[in-house]
């Protein structure tokens, strides 16, 4: 028997892309209630004009990001560009459930916020990936525990999601050396938001395929390590390379490590079934079969597979995301139904759209 408690939402950001998957996901949740949608720039024009796809909520008018506007909800999301949910945050007070999508409450050392990102850090809050494995533990039970009646949320980035489930496993379980760790992603260009750059214009993207934030200057990456860490890394070293590719949603990301001397490889598959086997969003495949950024598109759903490299020592992990859903706001519904006392999988979509 499902306990029904309504909650009423706002949105701030409204108009971008994770605004807009945000209250797409909201809109067939059976307990929500959207009642205020905010942006910027885009303040006193109509949702419909910015996110055309939603059209049950395409008359509704953008109110400014203003507290007075977000006040009085009993959840309040915040997809507002890195730097800028602090501030908004710090003045709700913790009447509302607040959910951030954006990264300026993840990281807990405030040294690698500023070295990263380049201003004071904001504080940390509760982290939202259920699936995040702690030290010593088979499943995610902590993460879960850490969520349950919260008042933050932090969701993780999307690149950091589809990472640390490839490679936690193997961390958790001793498998692998988290010192010699490489991941090269291949990126939808939603990933990037809407902003009007000269490299993200349709002319520029179609039929090619661009790396960027080479040699270890992208924001994720402290945000991979202080994971890996959570879930039993002594010391992270990782090489991060993502690629943008011409496709508007998914994430497929390749992170390989090297195995542990002595270790037998076929333990490397249990282990990866040990810590998703009862997942309601993360699947291992069956052995053989590849993840697809396809197969996730719209979908809550992380698929991923393992594999043994022996010739190199290496374990291989592939994983598949939607970056806008199971990498944000499908991470967020996830974390906001444990945060409530709801069905963790209330409101979430488990298949994609294909073809």
């Amino acid at each position: 028997m499902v306990m029904h408690m309504t909650f009423t939402v706002a949105v701030a950001g409204a108009s971008g892309y994770a605004g807009g998957e945000m209250l797409r996901l909201l809109l067939d949740h059976p307990e929500a209630e959207i009642r205020t949608v905010t942006a910027h720039s885009n303040a006193g024009t109509r949702l419909g004009e910015h996110q055309p796809h939603l059209r049950r909520l395409a008359d509704r008018v953008l109110a400014p990001t203003e507290v007075e506007h977000l006040a009085g909800h009993d959840v309040v999301v915040l997809a507002l560009p890195h730097g800028a949910s602090g501030a908004v945050a710090a003045e709700l007070g913790d009447a509302a459930l607040v959910v951030d999508l954006g990264a300026d409450h993840r990281l807990v050392d405030p040294a690698a916020w500023e070295a990263f990102y380049g201003n004071p850090h904001a504080g940390t809050w509760p982290y939202g990936l259920p699936e995040l494995l702690h030290a010593g533990e088979r499943t995610p039970a902590a993460q879960r525990a850490a969520l349950a009646g919260t008042r933050r949320i932090a969701v993780p980035g999307c690149n950091v999601t589809a990472v640390t489930l490839g490679l936690q496993p193997g961390v958790a379980a001793g498998l692998v050396e988290p010192t010699d760790l490489v991941a090269v992603l291949a990126n939808g260009y939603s990933g990037a938001g809407k902003s009007l750059k000269t490299h993200l214009l349709a002319s520029e993207a179609l039929g090619a395929a661009q790396p960027y934030a080479v040699g270890g200057t992208h924001r994720h990456i402290p945000e991979i390590e202080q994971n890996l860490g959570v879930a039993g890394a002594g010391a992270v070293s990782i090489s991060f390379t993502p690629t943008l590719v011409p496709m508007a949603r998914g994430i497929l990301a390749t992170a390989t490590a090297r195995l542990v001397p002595g270790t037998d490889p076929a333990s490397v598959r249990a282990a990866w079934e040990d810590a998703y086997r009862d997942e309601p969003f993360v699947h291992l495949l069956p052995e053989g079969q590849w993840p697809t950024t396809a197969a996730t598109l719209g979908a809550n759903t992380a698929l991923v597979q393992v594999a043994v490299d022996e010739r190199a020592g290496r374990v291989v992990t592939v994983t598949a995301i939607d970056n806008l859903v199971k990498g944000t706001a499908g991470a967020a519904v996830q974390s906001l139904n444990l945060a409530l006392g709801l069905p963790e999988t209330l409101g979430l979509p488990l298949d994609g759209v294909a073809p």
